[in-house]
Parts: C-alpha cells; structure tokens; sequence
C-alpha cells in the first residue's frame, strides 16, 4: 500500500517536517550537504498538491542541471498519481526561461520558430564580428563572450556596457556586444543568457506579461540557491514578489560558481527583499561519519557567515582521513591507483566505491596511465557530449535551418554538407548581398538580383539547395514533420557522406546510428504523454519547433548523453562532483597554487576555493584520503610543493599523515606495506 503524504512526513526529521508544512510565506531552508534537501523539495511539492489543494499547474519548481530536474520529477511522479501532478513544471531555470520567451515571441519581438544559439553558434558569430575590426585570436573571442555572458548575467543590456566598461578591452568587447545582440535579433535567435535575460528584462518593462506569468505560478521551489546569479534572483523576485509564495533551498558553504556569475550574497538579499523571510536549518546529514563532518564543520568554519549551521550525523565517528604525502606528482599517482587496487580485493568494494576529485583536468592524465597499467576500468568526467559529436550538430543545423530559415549559423554549416561545390567564396558574396538587403543568407538565395553577384552556375547550386530544404519544410507543414525529416536525410544521402569521410566503415554506422539515435529522441520529445507532470499548460503535445527548442537546450545544459553507472572508478574535478557522494574519496593535490589555486589567492577569493575544498570533503560517506606531492612538474620543471593552507585547517586529532616523517606512525607504515603486498598477492594468486 502506498504511504499517504502525512505518513511521508512522519518519516522526515523534525526540521525537514517543518520545512515541509512551513508555506503561509517565504522560506529559506538552508540545507547542509546530505541533509536530505532534495526529500524537502519533493515532499513539500505532494504536501501542497494533496494537503493544501494547490493544483498542480499552479506549481513550478526549478533547478540548475537537467539531471536535477529529472531526478526531482521522477521522485514527484512517485508521489503524484493519475492527473495529480498534471500541468506541474519541473525544470531547470534556462527551461522555465525558454517557456516564458515562448509563450511572450509578439511582446519580445520575435517571429515563432526562433533559434536558439549554442555557445559554439554564439562563439562563431563573434569570430565574425571580431575580425572585421582586426584578426583576432581564440583567447580574445573566449574573453569578450566570457564579457558579455557576465554582461547579461548582471542585467547590464549593450546600451550601458559602455559606461561600466574600465580600459581598452572591456569597450572592445562593449562595441562587439551592440553588434552582438543586433545581429542575434536580426537572425530570429537568442543565446544561452537570453533565456534568462530577456524574460526578467520582458517582466519589468512589461505589467501585462508580468501579470500573465504570476496568474499562473502561484508557488515556487528553487533548489540550489545559492548558485543564482543577479538575473535568475530577478526573475524568482519578479514572479513572487505578490504572493511571498516559495521555498528556496540552498547552501551558502556549497557556493563555488562565482566564475560563472552565482552570487551566494543572494541569499542576504532575499531577506532584505522579504522581510518576512522564515529561516530553517537542515543540519542533520544523512551521508557521511562524524570525523569526516568535523573537518568539514571546522574548515568552512574559517569563512565568515551570515547564517551559521553546523552538520551532525548519527553514522558513528568513522576512520581517520588520511593525509597522504609522496615524493613527487608520478609517486602520487602511483599511491592512489595501487591503493584502489589493493583496497577494493581486501574490502571486497565495487570500482565504482572509489572516487578521485581533483582542482584541475590536467592532474588526471598521470593518474589515467596508472590506472591503465593495473588494467583499473575508470569514467573521466567530461568526455564527449552526443551533442558535440560532428554528425549530431549537423542535423541539429539542418533541424535548425528548418524550423528557422534566418538561421544564418545553420545554413553556413551544412550549405556544403553533403558536398554541393559551394564554396568560401560563393558563400562571403551570398554574405554581403544577404548583408546589404538587410535579409538571412537563405532568403537571399531566392531573390533575383543575385544572379548580379553570383555566377550563374553558383545560383543554381544555392537554389537546388534552397528548393531542396524548401520541400522538405512544406511536407512537415502537411503532416507528418518525422517522416518528412527521415527521408530528407535519405534523399541528400547523409550516410554516404559520413562513408566518404570515415577512417573505416563501422565508424560511419556508428555516426548513422547516432543520427537515427536523435531523430528517434525529436519524435518521443513531439509525442509527450499528456499525464506527463511536465507537461505545459496549454498543450499536450508539442509541435516539432517546440521539441527541436528542447533539444538544443538539452544540448548546451548536458554533456553526456546518457547516465553510466557501470562500474567504474569515477574521476572528476570537485566542480564536477557538487550533488554526487561515494563510499571511498581521494582528494588529489592539497597543496597551495593547487587547491587553493593560485589565481584565487592572487584575486582574494580563497573563501570560494574553501568553500570547493568543503564539498570536496562532503562527498566522502566512509573514508577520505587527502593526497600532496612535495615536488610537481610545472611546465616541464620540477617544483617544490608547500602543503596547502587547508591541511592546517583541519582537526589534528582525526588526522593520520603517512609519509611525512614528523607526523608519521612507524608501525602505521610497516602495517601498511604488508597490506599491500597481501592484497597484490591476492590479486595475482
């Protein structure tokens, strides 16, 4: 028998029940690692749905990754039956941004089936814009779309960049923007930061569109609070601002985003703004042993705090963490690969027990070699995205081109893909013609007055092109858009192309298997089961504009394809580990310009790097092992190491040093050595 939601309830600790029924006005639950947050969320959404008669549709709760949001939606799916949870909106914020553009095109002044420009479309238009001026280099492109992205972010639109931009770079990339932005609305797109942008910009200037959405979100649940930038806090005040309805879930100490615009002061700011705010402390943690939280409690102790909270677990105190030191990064390495091997025969562990987090990308290729050589199976966080794969984004820009003919990005890629003799310079005159019309390059290719700047042989090309995906548009008009799609890349004959380009022929299948694999994804998004708690509001089932929108989305928010959970062990940067936990951690390279980083400590914020090192700790449930080197290469010299500042941070009393000899335990490391050679023993017996 399924439990009723006051059952539920009951089975929560007594701050997570308060938490949950707390909802006559703002709440901020200020959820410490493993406490259960997500529990919270979950709960509270069934407890205002079945305890309060809050419909559904009338909720919307929002989140920062799409693996959050679909694990919230499927724990409320288990709590909301049958039409229950029909209309409810569970999404990330760039998600519930998308819809409000959509739903608001005329007020935005955007035509229906604009595109949305990932960071590569973005970084490509500014290479354009860029090089008018002079020829420019990567660094500068990444600098000035790294500007701008922090430009709208902060809510600063191009017409005040100027007077915030302080030397010569910041109003180069002040002028780019204003070309930027122009050239994006003349495309009919928008960018990752629009998504946000435009809505807040669109609710402020706006009273009837403001209006609109606060008749339809009467309660909102923010996760992961703190990692909001100034736009995204805009936008929950904007929505909320009349009712005081929401709760936002957050932890100051688990703030490590900056770089990318979080402002974890937001959680200040919402009680200034909310006077009325009711504070809620989740400080029990479900994860990890008393030794492992009271170096926690005791580094993030060393940053000032608006809200203090301190976390406690009733999982026993746990082992010591060890703190690891070796002769130089190989020896490091060596020592954790050895390690894993031999621990996982002796406590009989699963690969997929082991975690190893480290500051930087680059500290895992030693490690990689090391874990080849003892034939150790691993996940390197961060490997190809389907999305980036060559063959994906070229149907998502026929997709693209399809849905959006003035999308100028779309057309430049696959104009020529498969091979059509079109060629660079065909396309820079088809450039300025488009340019002087004031058109897209695809509407160009109709008119008559480019047979005066083109060879005629170049026309026709350009028109069989355009006649091509012009049929294809009209059989999507008619009906079945699917259909339509599939026979267009049977008709360009794609496959052979990916065959003319391929190093062997099962690498093409394989590409063309990928390409079926998204099609078959384009269909199950246009085809949505309407008790779906997703689901919009007004329609059941979306059209294939709506779903293609959905697939670049999920494009930019997610770099791998799928969930692997086969097992391996898992190695990741700490940035990358925020949200997961494991039975047995590795912190790699606690030493200072490591962790912390040397930029931080030349820019003054080691806070937030205390702050990555905590939720580094954090993911340990059982064990936790702190590694250093007292020597590192540093482009290709050999460096002396200084132990990092947090080691000190510590609590002495649970520490265990090997191969420190001040801090060491003889008898520790001789026992040591024999467990290691048992466990090889083992291993080769």
């Amino acid at each position: 028998m399924t439990p009723s939601i006051n059952q539920r309830i009951k089975a929560l600790n007594p701050r997570q029940q308060q938490a949950v029924r707390y909802i006559d006005g703002p709440c901020l639950v200020l959820a410490g690692a493993g406490s259960g947050k997500t529990s919270v969320i979950t709960t509270k959404i069934a407890y205002l749905v079945q305890e309060c008669g809050m419909s559904a549709r009338r909720i919307t709760a929002v989140t920062f990754t799409n693996k959050a949001a679909r694990e919230m939606k499927e724990r409320v799916g288990q709590l909301l039956k049958g039409k229950e949870g029909h209309g409810l909106t569970v999404s990330t914020f760039h998600t519930l941004g998308l819809n409000i553009i959509r739903g608001e095109l005329k007020a935005l002044g955007y035509k229906p089936g604009f595109s949305l420009f990932d960071p590569e479309d973005a970084k490509a238009l500014l290479r354009d814009l860029m090089n008018k001026d002079a020829q420019v280099d990567a660094e500068q492109i990444n600098a000035v779309q790294h500007q701008i992205s922090q430009w709208k972010n902060d809510l600063i639109l191009p017409t005040d960049a100027l007077s915030h931009a302080e030397d010569d770079a910041s109003h180069f990339a002040a002028r780019v923007y204003e070309a930027y932005v122009r050239h994006l609305k003349a495309y009919n797109a928008v960018d990752f930061d629009d998504l946000i942008l435009l809505p807040v910009v669109l609710l402020q200037r706006d009273p009837d569109a403001l209006a609109r959405w606060r008749r339809k979100i009467h309660y909102m649940l923010v996760d992961e609070y703190q990692d909001t930038n100034v736009s995204q806090y805009l936008l929950v005040k904007l929505l909320m601002a009349e009712r005081s309805t929401f709760t936002v879930v957050g932890d100051d100490d688990q703030s490590i985003y900056a770089w990318r615009g979080a402002r974890p002061e937001n959680l200040v700011t919402l009680g200034e703004d909310f006077p009325g705010l009711k504070l809620i402390k989740l400080e029990q943690n479900y994860r990890s042993t008393g030794t492992i939280l009271r170096a926690a409690n005791t580094l993030i102790a060393n940053n000032p705090h608006v809200y203090e909270k301190t976390l406690w677990s009733d999982m026993g105190q746990g082992a010591a963490i060890r703190v690891v030191v070796s002769r130089h990064e190989e020896a490091e390495a060596e020592r954790v690969a050895g390690e894993i091997l031999t621990r996982r025969i002796k406590e009989r562990a699963e690969w997929r027990d082991f975690a190893v987090l480290y500051r930087g990308n680059f500290q895992a290729r030693l490690l990689e070699l090391k874990l080849q050589h003892y034939q150790i199976p691993y996940k390197l966080s961060g490997g190809t995205s389907f999305f980036s794969r060559g063959e994906i984004k070229d149907a998502m820009a026929y997709l693209r081109l399809l849905i959006n003919p003035a999308d100028d990005n779309a057309f430049l890629r696959i104009v020529n893909v498969p091979r059509r003799e079109i060629g660079p310079g065909t396309l820079e005159k088809l450039a300025n013609y488009a340019t002087e019309r004031g058109g897209s390059l695809f509407a160009a290719c109709h008119e008559l007055g480019l047979e005066q700047q083109l060879p005629q042989r170049a026309v026709e090309r350009l028109g069989r092109f355009t006649h091509f995906i012009d049929g294809v548009r009209k059989r999507m008009d008619k009906g079945d858009a699917i259909a339509a799609i599939r026979d267009m890349l049977r008709d360009m004959d794609y496959e052979a192309w990916l065959h003319q380009n391929a190093s062997a022929p099962t690498v093409a299948e394989r590409r063309m298997a990928n390409v079926w694999i998204l099609i078959d994804q384009l269909e199950k998004s246009m085809q949505r089961d309407p008790e779906d708690i997703s689901a919009s509001e007004d329609t059941e089932t979306e059209g294939v504009e709506a779903a293609i929108s959905r697939l670049v989305l999920r494009d930019i928010l997610e770099q791998q394809a799928e969930e692997d959970d086969s097992d391996r062990v898992q190695l990741l940067t700490m940035h990358a580990s925020k949200g997961l936990e494991f039975p047995h951690v590795y912190l790699m390279g606690l030493e200072e310009d490591l962790l912390p980083h040397r930029n931080a400590v030349e820019a003054g914020t080691v806070e937030e790097e205390r702050r990555l090192a905590y939720v580094g700790i954090t993911r340990a449930r059982r064990t936790l092992t702190l590694t250093l080197a007292r020597q590192r290469k540093t482009y290709g010299e050999l460096m002396d190491c200084a132990p990092s500042r947090f080691l000190e941070e510590l609590p002495a009393d649970d520490l265990e040093w090997e191969g420190r000899l001040d801090k060491e335990d003889p008898e520790k490391k001789q026992a040591r050595g024999k467990d290691a050679i048992a466990g090889l023993r083992s291993l080769l017996g």
